[in-house]
């Protein structure tokens, strides 16, 4: 099984969503029963700009999208199946081509 695809055991979920952009990006925070936080949710088509509070890994589950990272001069076009690591107290710019789904893998 890929990240993408994972199943998660054992978790709390929190069920107040997190909505950002005006409904651009929706998402709820879950915990493992070890403690991790992640959030799963979808992005919709447009350009956002994300700030990060700690290190992320966004793990693609649908969708498509152009990410231009902290340092980076390219844009890299990522789709379902794909991953990318956005540094802690950072941000970064992402451009959504068809509706993602995702799970963000925090510290």
């Amino acid at each position: 099984m890929t990240s993408y695809d994972a199943t998660y055991a054992n978790v709390t979920l929190d069920p107040r969503a997190n909505v950002y952009f005006d409904g651009g990006c929706v998402s709820h925070t879950f915990h493992l029963a070890d403690g991790t936080r992640k959030s799963a949710g979808v992005v919709f088509p447009g350009s956002f700009e994300f700030g990060t509070g700690e290190p992320e890994v966004m793990d693609l589950n649908a969708g498509r999208c152009r990410v231009l990272l902290p340092g980076a001069e390219e844009w890299v076009e990522h789709g379902a199946g794909d991953s990318f690591a956005v540094p802690g107290d950072a941000s970064f710019s992402i451009e959504v081509l068809e509706t993602l789904g995702y799970v963000c893998h925090y510290g």
